[in-house]
């Protein structure tokens, strides 16, 4: 069996020729392929507005920025996260507070987060980036309300969850990164997404005036909107009006996203077929805990994670046999930089057991039938031996 990894791109023939055809245009960058992918994108998700920007990290960043994050703020996530959904509050001078998961859907914990809420004064914290960890939606109906009690804003981080949804009160399906309930949404297109563009990545906002502070900060800050120059010198005159940064997304790479956001659901169907078939496999398997399938409603799948206490023993066999499983994720106060913050071993202690059991299994859209059969059998195997 050749090497089967935990996540990978699908690259069609399509793909390749919309790549193709944009590299013989006009424009390789600040082109129309840039409006063209957010427009779609926006449709896609449900959003007013879209701004296509460099990764995942960069639309952090311009969250953060667009929210006025600076010294003195204070901002909620997840331990149980990539790093730059807490380092986004950093790179502004703002300080990040953690609350624990859900040991059951391993997104925040709501309850912990209201407690963590009411230990300060209303008004302390200014707010809260809750994680679409591994796919799973969170219920940011629940969240918002919190939000709105304690006047934070909201930066759903849905780099994972593409397509994903919750259901809300009113029994109605609520996707990911809508803007419905949070200011401000954020999506990834690393090889390893459900959308691949290489790097790159977008930023949903149901909000005018969000819209055009990221637009600005996207390009250096500057603007040559007539509208708001201060002067005029002519056709050629722009002005630098904020501090930006160049956090652009080249047109060959929005070509790449518009084609592969048309084959977006029926990897997602594909994600959903497998991540089934993994729970049937494993249900009843006493050395193996997985989610609860009835918790998986709306689930995208970025990621499919067992818990197991043979963790290492299984991942180096899976290893051995050309299945290369990982980890997600590391808590992010464990790491060193965080440490040096103050954070220390055994403050979230749901996430730091999580850790210690989790393992993310193959999981896109191009993993054959047979190839999905080898990673149970050899997974059983293990546990047989």
């Amino acid at each position: 069996m050749k090497p089967i990894p935990y996540g990978t791109q699908h690259i069609t023939q399509d793909d390749i020729d919309a790549v193709i055809e944009t590299l013989r245009s006009d424009f390789l960058t600040q082109g129309p392929k840039v409006a063209e992918f957010e427009t779609a994108f926006a449709k896609y998700v449900g959003s007013e507005y879209a701004v296509a920007v460099s990764n995942g990290t960069a639309a952090l960043h311009l969250c953060a920025l667009a929210l006025n994050v600076k010294e003195g703020t204070h901002v909620i996530t997840t331990p149980i996260t990539f790093a730059a959904s807490a380092n986004c509050v950093r790179y502004c001078g703002g300080s990040i507070h953690f609350v624990d998961i859900d040991p059951e859907t391993y997104l925040m914990d709501v309850v912990k987060l209201k407690a963590l809420l009411e230990s300060k004064p209303k008004g302390f914290f200014s707010g809260v980036i809750p994680v679409d960890f591994a796919g799973l939606a969170n219920h940011l109906e629940s969240i918002r309300e919190l939000a709105n009690e304690y006047g934070l804003w909201i930066i759903e981080d849905a780099c994972h969850a593409p397509g994903g949804f919750f259901t809300d009160s009113n029994k109605e399906q609520q996707r990911c990164g809508n803007g419905k309930f949070a200011e401000l949404a954020i999506f990834s297109f690393h090889p390893v997404k459900h959308i691949a563009t290489g790097e790159g990545g977008m930023i949903t906002t149901n909000s005018k005036e969000l819209y055009e502070k990221l637009i600005l900060y996207r390009t250096h800050g500057i603007t040559k909107n007539p509208q708001v120059l201060l002067e005029n010198h002519g056709g050629w005159y722009y002005e630098m009006q904020e501090l930006g940064y160049n956090y652009r997304m080249p047109d060959m790479l929005c070509a790449l996203g518009i084609s592969q956001l048309k084959q977006a659901d029926k990897g997602l169907q594909r994600r959903r077929q497998i991540a089934d078939t993994y729970n049937k496999a494993f249900a009843n398997h006493p050395q193996i805990k997985i989610q609860n399938p009835q918790m998986q409603q709306g689930h995208a799948f970025h990621l499919y994670i067992i818990k197991t206490a043979n963790r290492l023993e299984l991942y180096n066999y899976l290893r051995n046999n050309n299945i290369f499983a990982q980890v997600h994720y590391i808590p992010v106060h464990t790491m060193p930089y965080y440490l040096s913050l103050g954070f220390k071993k055994g403050d979230y202690p749901q996430a730091e057991q999580f850790y210690s059991q989790c393992l993310s299994l193959p999981m896109f859209p191009s993993l054959s039938d047979a190839e999905l059969n080898y990673v149970i059998e050899t997974i059983l195997s293990f546990f047989n031996a």
